[in-house]
């Protein structure tokens, strides 16, 4: 099942995101979080999934995370504030979780990641939702099974966003949609609608604001 927000949230995602969105934070361990602030929705996948691309194209920005074509390159947690349209009140933050699947980057590396990742997902109140991306051209990878075993310990919502769909037939898309609704049929925390962006035509990109402004709704409601 695929997520249509209903119209009036497509223009509180748009209104959400026409403000100004600037880097707040990095967080290399948990003891280095940020305060507590607006409510937190964050993004993972695995390296080259287009995570940086997705970010830049949800917030209307070119630069805001950086794109790298090496691997791995986001190594820390890094925080983003969205406020209003004329300044004022955060509304919202985006966090950039660090890519993960990368061969070759060391074992101790990747221990650290994971455990940075584990304390953000444990005990953070203000954190509405994680999406994670994945390259809807592969399919759901074992180390996105892993991702997606942290996120159920650890009782966190989380949604799949299927990326770089326009590189897919028609046929194509319907079958990675069942695969992947399937896949997410047991898992207690995975939320059921699957979220279709392309960083390069832009498809999704309204819906997944959408969608966030929807979700900001039902929390605060």
């Amino acid at each position: 099942m695929t997520q249509s927000p209903q119209p009036d949230f497509l223009e509180d995602g748009r209104l959400l995101f026409a403000g100004p969105c600037d880097f707040i934070f990095a967080s290399a361990s948990a003891k280095d979080l940020p305060p507590p602030g607006a409510y937190e929705v964050a993004f993972a996948g695995r390296s080259n999934v287009g995570k940086s691309s997705l970010l830049n194209a949800l917030t209307n920005r070119k630069t805001l995370a950086r794109v790298s074509n090496t691997p791995g390159r986001t190594q820390q947690l890094n925080f983003f504030s969205l406020t209003g349209a004329t300044g004022g009140d955060e509304r919202l933050r985006l966090v950039d979780m660090p890519g993960y699947g990368y061969a070759a980057v060391g074992k101790e590396k990747v221990a650290s990641w994971s455990k940075l990742m584990r304390d953000y997902l444990r005990g953070r109140v203000q954190l509405a939702r994680v999406f994670v991306l994945v390259d809807a051209r592969r399919g759901i990878k074992p180390v996105d099974g892993e991702m997606f075993d942290l996120l159920d310990q650890a009782a966190v919502s989380y949604q799949v966003i299927l990326t770089k769909h326009d590189e897919l037939k028609p046929a194509e898309r319907t079958a990675v949609v069942a695969e992947t609704l399937e896949a997410l049929k047991k898992r207690p925390a995975a939320y059921p609608e699957l979220i279709f962006t392309s960083s390069q035509t832009g498809e999704g990109i309204e819906t997944l604001r959408g969608a966030i402004a929807q979700l900001l709704y039902e929390r605060r409601s």
